[in-house]
Order: C-alpha cells, then structure tokens, then sequence
C-alpha cells in the first residue's frame, strides 16, 4: 500500500458525498493553455533535455518535468474559476505515447510529477474554502495506438500493439498517479472500447496491488454524429460494454461542441445507472483548428442538460478556457444534479450495436 493511500481513499470519499449533493465541475483544456504560453522548443526541453536527439516541441506532458510552473499555474487557473476536479496533466504519459519523442522510460516519472503538481494546486484551493473541496483526477488518455483497428488496409489482422502490452503500460501509468495523489482516475477520450478495456483490466489490478480502490471516470468519445465511436459502437453498446467496471460516472467528452453531443448524453443519461459526464470541446473548430465558441455560448448548452437532469459532470475540452469554466460553473450553481434511474436486471451485450435479451 502506498503512503498516499488512506488520503486518497478519505478525499475520495468526499467525492462522492459532493457528487450526490451538487453538479460537480470538471476544468478545461489543458492543451489550449499550453499553446497560450506560445511555447518553443527550448521551453520543451529545459536543461534536462537540451541535448535530447528528437523534436520535443508538442509533448506537452514533459513540462510537468521541464515547466511545473506552467502547469501549476494553468490548475491555479482552473481552480480559481471555479472547477471542483482537475486532471492531471498526463493524458499522453504512456510509455506507448511518449515512444513517439523516445521518451518511454520518463512515462513514470512524468506521471507522478503531473499528479503531485495538481495535488498541490487542489490542496491549496481547498485550504482556502473546506467547504468545498476540490480533487484531482488522473488522466490516462487511449495512446495512439487502437487493439481494434488494424493501421494497415492491406492487412486487416495486423495490430499496432497488443492487449496487454496496453493494459502493462495502463497498469505502470495509474499506479504513478496514485502515488503522486489522485483521488480518481479518468480513463477518457476513448475512442476503441477495447482500449478501454485493457485501461480498466489494468486498474483493477492497480487496486489489487495496492490493496484499496479509488472511484474511476470512464468517458468515450464519438467521432460521428450518429453517435459511433471509431471502432463502431453506439454509445448504448459502449455502455454495455463498460458497465461492469462500476464507474463513478460514464460520459462523453472531447468528439463535436455540446450542441451535436446533447442527445447522446440524453441517450446515457437513460441508461446509465451511475453517474453522467460531459466535457466536450468549444463547439466545432474553424478552418485554423480553433475553437471559436464563446463561453456562455458553451455554459448555455451544458446549462440545458443540466437543468434538464440529464447531467452530474460538467466541464470543458479542446478549446475551453477559464473563462468557459467560471460561465460553466456559475451556470449549474445550485442546479440539482441527475437522479440516478434504477434499471431493470437484465442480460445485456454488445456488438456494434447493444443486445438485451427480453425477459
């Protein structure tokens, strides 16, 4: 067992006591406000890694090696605006997503240092209102590689990487973040279920490991507006697919802007007998690749599965600010959150599509 382990375990616990009593907020994009810093490729390597013999430029999980600072002051943003969870800033820090800069082996150490500078940034909020304690997600993002698509059209059965090489790299990546202070993790922007799949594997045996468990987001991402994830799924069959894992919550995240999300949330919301989330990007991007909705704009569109009951979670991707956050948040102040539906036992499977086997 870790030493953070009875911290954890107590400011999870209250997690869960605010998820039942309010709209919790989740914080935006941590990427839009590293590319606000216009960072060069010095400012990437530092002095560990001036001499390093590839391009880091755009790795921007190695500034929680490089340039704490920075990533300090984006959660201090964040917080101050008024986001009651922040992810750590991690989501590339697999060692199958640092391959790419040859930076494998610096996955656990990029991991845990993500996860002890958001620590510090929640503590230091909740230090200045108890009330309202603030909590620190870790992020595990879906790598770039997919177990259910082969990269090559000429070969259907080839895999860039296999099951459990993922779920041995998820594995290394939650335990790191506990370490550093997680209170949850968030699996997210899943785009292949069974990368998910291998991510959940991987933290039950985290938690086996440790000996104790920490709530777990799960939020998939949609790549057309029929509602499909990349590998095929409907978010129904997604959702069958996942469920054993016993999320805390189940959403969506990143895909199109809130508008073109709305009825697949609604669709979870239906279904879904735990929590529900949605964090999507500012609207659709322009011709640039950026994001031009305002945050009202974004706040009025969350604001509207909110007070319909649809949501428990709310907050920002691509494109989201601390000015979409602080509308957010003050548009679901004292909006009660979601009632959670009680569902029918039944057998239910999933292909593409979900199967429920009539009673």
């Amino acid at each position: 067992m870790t030493k953070q382990g009875p911290q954890n375990t107590e400011r999870s616990a209250r997690l869960t006591e605010a998820l039942a009593s309010r709209i919790l907020v989740l914080d935006g994009a941590m990427g839009t406000m590293i590319q606000s810093f216009n960072l060069g490729e010095a400012d990437f390597r530092g002095e560990r890694f001036a001499d390093w013999p590839q391009d880091l430029k755009g790795n921007n999980d190695l500034l929680s090696l490089v340039r704490p600072d920075i990533i300090g002051d984006i959660h201090r943003q964040f917080l101050a605006a008024g986001a009651d969870v922040i992810g750590t800033n991690s989501f590339n820090a697999t060692q199958t997503s640092q391959a790419d800069y040859g930076m494998a082996d610096f996955a656990d150490e990029i991991n845990l240092a993500a996860a002890r500078i958001a620590r510090q940034a929640a503590d230091a909020q909740t230090q200045k209102t108890p009330e309202r304690p603030r909590f620190v997600a870790g992020a595990i993002g879906p790598t770039n590689k997919t177990t259910s698509l082969s990269p090559d059209v000429n070969d259907p059965g080839m895999r860039a990487i296999t099951f459990d090489q993922l779920r041995d790299d998820y594995r290394q990546a939650a335990r790191q973040l506990i370490e550093g202070g997680a209170d949850l993790l968030l699996i997210e922007t899943i785009f292949d279920t069974l990368n998910a799949k291998a991510a959940i594997y991987a933290v039950s045996e985290c938690f086996d490991d440790i000996g104790y468990e920490l709530p777990v987001m799960i939020s998939g991402t949609i790549t057309d507006l029929a509602g499909r994830t990349l590998s095929g799924q409907t978010v129904a069959a997604f959702w069958n697919s996942v469920r054993h894992a016993r999320p805390i919550s189940v959403g969506l995240n990143c895909s199109f802007g809130g508008r073109h999300l709305q009825p697949h949330v609604a669709e979870l919301a239906r279904i879904a007998d735990t929590a529900v989330s949605c964090y999507p990007n500012a609207g659709l991007p322009n011709e640039f690749g950026e994001y031009d909705e305002a945050p009202l704009d974004t706040a009025a569109v969350l604001g509207e599965l909110a007070t319909d009951g649809m949501v428990n979670i709310v907050g920002g991707c691509c494109g989201t600010t601390p000015d979409h956050i602080r509308a957010l948040a003050e548009r679901v102040k004292g909006v009660t959150p979601r009632i959670l539906p009680e569902i029918k036992p039944a057998l239910r499977l999933s292909g593409l599509e979900p199967f429920e086997l009539a009673s």
